[in-house]
Parts: structure tokens; C-alpha cells; sequence
């Protein structure tokens, strides 16, 4: 049995899914990242590193489907070829710039993430191990390169 505990939850100031940025990219938006008391001595040696990878749960949505219509296309794809918040575990992962670390408090940008999701883990982006060039993209080519969706519309609950 996977048991999963937060470890923190986020501070956001978006409140509602439509609206809110869908990728990191769309979004220079601050926020925080509070790390529960019994969590923060996790967080030493944190502040040496300028970007975060953060998983959390996306704790809003209702609903899954192993088959969705994505923010940026307008047919059906399977969940798994997708970053569609709708997913069967209901994790999502976001790519946050760290600012700085105040008690308990992760200072970050490029939030994309709504008011109180649950964190359930933080790492550091290291650029060494977590960037690959000349990837391909699957049905995402075509659209990243047309596209300026950036916000969520609200068609996932």
C-alpha cells in the first residue's frame, strides 16, 4: 500500500482553476510554499539552489479519465500523453524558482498551482541530471509551436 503524508501546502493566489497559468511558462506569479514544522530540517541546504521541482496533489479535481481533450489540442488523447490535471492519482508536478527560505516558508515564482494544494515532495532541479535536449514531443510539436494557450479554462473538474 503507497501511503502518501504532505509535507506542506501551497500559497497561491489563484483561488479557482480557470485562470490559472497551465504550465510554469505562462506564469511569472509569486507565491510561497509552507513546509509543515515537522518537515522544515528537511529543508537545509535548500536555499543554495535556484529551482525546485515540487510535487503536490492537484486537490480540486473531482473527476479522472484515462482519456482527455488537453489544454492545448481540441481531440482526445490518452491522460498519460498528456499534463492534463485529471489523472488517476491526481499529482502534479510544477518546476518553481526558488527566491529564498524564510523559517518555514519556500519563497518561489513561476507558480502555476491553485490556493492549498498539498505538497507531497520537494527537490532540487539540477540541471545536470533533470535537463534533456532533442527530445521529441509527440503531439505536442505541432501545438507548442502554434500556441499561446497559457491559462487554464476550466474544462477539467
Amino acid at each position: 500500500m503507497i501511503e502518501l503524508q504532505p509535507i506542506g501546502k501551497i500559497i497561491s493566489p489563484y483561488l479557482e482553476k480557470a485562470g490559472t497559468p497551465i504550465q510554469m511558462t505562462g506564469s511569472e506569479t509569486a507565491g510561497k510554499i509552507e513546509i509543515f514544522k515537522e518537515y522544515q530540517e528537511g529543508l537545509r541546504d535548500l536555499e543554495g539552489f535556484s529551482t525546485l521541482i515540487v510535487l503536490y496533489q492537484f486537490h480540486r479535481i473531482k473527476e479522472t479519465s484515462l482519456e482527455v481533450v488537453p489544454f492545448l489540442d481540441d481531440v482526445t488523447h490518452g491522460i498519460f500523453a498528456t499534463r492534463s490535471p485529471a489523472r488517476p492519482n491526481r499529482i502534479g508536478i510544477s518546476i518553481l524558482e526558488l527566491m529564498y527560505i524564510e523559517d518555514n516558508m519556500l519563497h518561489v515564482k513561476n507558480l502555476d498551482v491553485l490556493d492549498g494544494a498539498p505538497v507531497l515532495d520537494i527537490k532540487p532541479y539540477v540541471s545536470a541530471f533533470d535537463s534533456i535536449e532533442n527530445t521529441r514531443n509527440g503531439w505536442l510539436d505541432k501545438r507548442l509551436k502554434d500556441s499561446d494557450f497559457k491559462k487554464d479554462d476550466g474544462r477539467f473538474n
